[in-house]
């Protein structure tokens, strides 16, 4: 994919998560229709903390919150790394994303990660139309 078309696909899944949030006040698709959050769940929160400079309170939110920021830089240069290495940062990104997120999920303290699928939007209305 041409640098320009992933830029413009970027661009349009921004939008429309801007327009989920502003317009229908979903803040995550994911977890408003599933009741279970998705894997980078917090990471908005995160960079909000970060913002305020608050490390602490970033890493709380979401111990990888550093690696958009990372993907960002390597994505101006993506032409220039070697298939071997990209096949291998985003191996190592999968992994570090599934690994914390079913280190949050399994651990019953985590308020951040949630698997309510009682609550999601899915449920409620296959609820509602059984109830009929």
């Amino acid at each position: 994919m041409e640098k320009r078309e992933t830029v413009k696909a970027i661009c349009i899944i921004a939008g429309f998560y801007l327009f989920l949030e502003l317009v229908l006040g979903v803040t995550c698709p994911i977890l408003y229709f599933t009741g279970i959050s998705c894997a980078g769940c917090g990471m908005s929160r995160a960079w909000m903390c970060l913002l305020h400079l608050d490390f602490a309170g970033a890493f709380y939110y979401h111990p990888l919150f550093w690696i958009p920021g990372v993907g960002a830089i390597l994505f101006l240069f993506w032409d220039r790394i070697p298939k071997k290495w990209k096949r291998a940062l985003l191996a190592v990104t999968c992994i570090l994303f599934l690994g914390v997120y079913l280190w949050r999920m399994l651990d019953v303290t985590d308020t951040i990660v949630v698997f309510q699928p009682e609550n999601g939007m899915l449920a409620k209305v296959f609820f509602h139309l059984i109830q009929k």
